[in-house]
């Protein structure tokens, strides 16, 4: 090794700086209602989040925006390539980076807060650690504690958490899965809720289904298919990769008496409602939250029914106004977010297009907005990034 690079990696890299002014950059935008027409518009600052200068971020694969407004995402290190890590590497070899940690929080100006996670900080049941394998989803309730899944290998498990990353509670067990019809077990959950006494998940990648269970005793209250009829839909037979979300023998059905085999999603309004996300069907479900904790078909919403690839629907967020009067909706195939009037679902129009440019996806997966408004989209496959999408008023 060169003198000169064999000093660089004995060289600590500077900690993460303090953000300087946002570098606001304008979006592809798509105009959909009639002229007139008022809606919510963004800009993406391109200088959004402020990393360390020695960490880096594999696939982004959730995004939850905490009580305090801090941004919490999930993401996969071991999507990262030994040439992406150089510097985790025994002996280095290159001076950056390393992988950061699998749970990061950044305030909502940009600065890194730290992270955690991984085997050591999770529990060993039955001589199997339930650390997933494949994050996937993040949820941080009232309380700040956080919740995610796992759609990899053997991840049947959702994970509960303190902000500071000591473990709290589980759901399921890594590497048992019972089918749509078990009540104690997952199969691949997408997504978590924690509200109203409930804990929702999407059940997701291998079963399809919305499962609940009672927040303060853990215990099973339901499951739902489709329409909120009982899961029947077949479940996926061996481990999901990525290459069987661009499959092209599947055909969308909005339609389908059966969610497809990604339920994605599982967003609560404030008015007790909660949106759950046929990504292949592309389409999502509304439902009437009961009393008793159980789910009532309202609606389908389909968005951009014809799209292929990967698909439409993959989550769910709204405006922060007390009425939630605006909806967006996440669509990873055609890369962009689409803005609703969420009264009568109309579309209004759309922001964003595939590309690799700030205000630009690929794969855009997951999506929150904060108590200002703005938005705040990640990215999977070879996206591997989290953007902030600044709200610039309602024109």
């Amino acid at each position: 090794m060169r003198p000169f690079l064999a000093a660089a990696l004995l060289l600590p890299l500077t900690a993460a700086a303090e953000p300087q002014d946002q570098a606001l950059a304008p979006l592809a935008f798509e105009r959909i209602a009639p002229v007139g027409t008022k809606m919510p518009r963004f800009k993406v600052d391109a200088a959004w989040p402020a990393m360390p200068g020695d960490l880096l971020l594999g696939q982004v694969s959730g995004v939850a925006v905490g009580p305090d407004d801090s941004v919490w995402v999930v993401h996969r290190p071991h999507s990262l390539t030994v040439t992406d890590t150089g510097l985790a590497q025994s002996p280095p070899i290159a001076v950056c980076c390393k992988p950061a940690p699998p749970v990061v929080r950044f305030s909502k100006a940009g600065r890194y807060l730290g992270g955690w996670g991984g085997v050591a900080s999770a529990p060993t049941i039955d001589g199997v650690n339930q650390w997933p394998t494949s994050l996937h989803g993040i949820f941080v309730d009232k309380e700040g504690s956080v919740w995610f899944g796992g759609n990899g290998k053997g991840d049947h498990v959702v994970m509960n958490y303190s902000a500071e990353g000591r473990y709290l509670r589980s759901f399921g067990r890594r590497d048992k899965t019972g089918g749509n019809d078990a009540t104690d077990q997952l199969g691949n959950p997408s997504d978590v809720n924690h509200s109203d006494g409930m804990v929702l998940i999407s059940d997701g990648y291998a079963n399809r289904r919305v499962i609940g269970f009672d927040a303060k005793s853990n215990g099973y209250k339901g499951r739902w298919g489709a329409y909120g009829k009982p899961p029947i839909a077949p479940v996926r037979e061996g481990d999901f990769d990525q290459s069987h979300a661009v499959d092209p023998s599947k055909v969308a059905n909005p339609k389908s008496e059966i969610f497809a085999d990604i339920v994605h999603c599982v967003v609560p309004t404030k008015d007790g409602h909660v949106y759950v996300c046929d990504r292949n069907n592309n389409r999502a479900q509304l439902f009437r939250r009961e009393k008793d904790g159980g789910l009532t078909f309202v609606r389908d919403l389909a968005i951009a029914p014809e799209t292929g690839g990967t698909h439409s629907v993959t989550d769910i967020a709204f405006s922060p106004d007390p009425a939630q009067t605006y909806l967006y909706v996440a669509d990873m195939m055609n890369s962009r977010i689409w803005i609703l009037e969420r009264r009568t679902h109309e579309v209004l129009g759309a922001i964003g297009r595939v590309g690799r440019q700030a205000g630009q996806f690929t794969w855009l997966h997951s999506i929150d907005t904060d108590s200002d408004g703005n938005i705040y989209a990640t990215e999977v496959n070879t996206g591997r990034r989290v953007q902030k999408l600044v709200f610039t008023g309602i024109e």
